[in-house]
């Protein structure tokens, strides 16, 4: 009887665990469109096609894409304007358009504070010249813009940490840490990340790097002389423009600690910073071009898109070891999005040309690829939504 009674227990506890339908918003950068992925813990698919943007016969880029805290609303940036981008503001569901508002060039990834209730989104200034740019911060509510922050060149990454009133960014070209009080919106430190990445001590890799392609070796030293340094003048007299070998493209907060992490796509490395002493605790050293990162919600595993290589990167934080590297359903792997219940990693990947975009579901209790969805043209900003029985 007892046996009996475990055994219907655990069919009960399966049936419950495949019931769930997980839910993801992706943006189809050379679409025009947004899509809403349905994975139901096997099979992974395209649900709803949203078209985005006003102008029928120009690609506006919907780039970057967030829910807010509370699951109402989703954000989105279409990156392209005359000559500015705009923030829009979706009711989750409907997918009705309820604001928007102009920002900077080339507005980009993005976040809302639960606590100041603002939204911060960087302004990648893309198009425009190698100058500082700036960090946004909106009020979603009106949606309207309260103020533009300058940080550094191409900005990028645009993340909160866990309590909502620290707000962190990497700036692309200028390889630079920016950390901004969400309330007195300021910036109050800067890293400079080609120097934070020397000063790192190296974490574990399930991988030999002693096999690794040896040109990487001399592939940094090549880049260590193309940075410049600000004090340096040019023939001009004006000051040179730094370009960042690190070139960091993300930063990701811990759900619990004061650490950030960020990719280093120029390095093929990310690093662990404490924020609390502005220290490189931890060195990563990952395949080639290691562009998007996400941290699960639990704290115990760091998911990695490795956007030159086509794969992506599954990592235990606790032992710093790589648990998998998996090769992605296409080339240019773009975005990570982990659910909420930290056991699955939505990942999207742009393809090439005329490809369609992707996103590829990853179980991260066994490091296994399950199921792939298809969508429009190159699948780049994902956020996660819900789940729901």
């Amino acid at each position: 009887m007892k046996k009996t009674l475990i055994i219907v227990f655990s069919i009960i506890a399966i049936t419950a665990l495949q019931a769930q339908n997980y839910y993801v918003y992706v943006a189809a950068e050379s679409e025009d469109e947004v899509a809403l992925v349905k994975f139901d813990g096997k099979k992974a698919e395209t649900i709803k096609n949203i078209p985005v943007g006003i102008w029928p016969a120009e690609n506006e880029g919907p780039h970057g894409i967030i829910v807010g805290p509370e699951g109402k609303y989703w954000y989105l940036s279409l990156a392209h304007g005359n000559p500015f981008g705009t923030l829009y503001k979706f009711e989750t569901g409907t997918d009705k358009v309820v604001g928007t508002v102009p920002l900077g060039l080339f507005p980009a990834s993005m976040q809302v504070s639960a606590a100041t209730g603002l939204l911060y989104i960087v302004n990648f200034n893309l198009h425009g010249d190698m100058v500082p740019s700036t960090v946004s911060v909106v009020d979603v509510e009106t949606m309207t813009e309260l103020t533009q922050i300058t940080t550094g060149t191409m900005p990028h990454g645009s993340r909160l940490n866990s309590t909502g009133l620290k707000h962190y960014s990497v700036a692309m070209m200028s390889g630079e840490l920016f950390e901004i009080d969400a309330i007195k919106l300021n910036v109050t430190h800067v890293l400079n990340l080609d120097e934070a990445s020397k000063m790192a001590p190296e974490a574990h890799s399930m991988m030999d790097h002693s096999k690794m392609d040896m040109g990487n070796s001399k592939m940094a030293e090549e880049k260590k002389v193309m940075e410049m340094d600000h004090s340096k003048m040019d023939m001009g007299g004006m000051p040179t423009m730094k370009h960042s070998a690190f070139k960091p493209t993300w930063v990701s907060t811990h759900p619990t600690k004061n650490l950030v992490y960020v990719a280093g796509n120029g390095a093929a490395e990310v690093l662990e910073i404490d924020t609390d002493t502005w220290k490189t605790t931890r060195k990563f050293i990952t395949d080639k071009g290691p562009y998007n990162i996400d941290i699960s919600p639990d704290g115990k595993r760091m998911v990695v898109s490795y956007k030159t290589a086509a794969r992506t990167g599954v990592w235990d934080l606790e032992s710093g070891k790589e648990l998998a590297r998996l090769d992605n359903s296409q080339k240019v792997t773009h975005g990570v999005a982990i659910s909420s219940d930290s056991k699955f990693a939505f990942v999207s990947v742009e393809g090439i040309g005329d490809d369609p975009g992707m996103v590829d579901v990853i179980d991260l209790t066994t490091n296994r690829l399950i199921d792939t969805a298809y969508l429009g043209k190159q699948a780049g900003g994902i956020t996660f939504w819900k789940i729901e029985r």
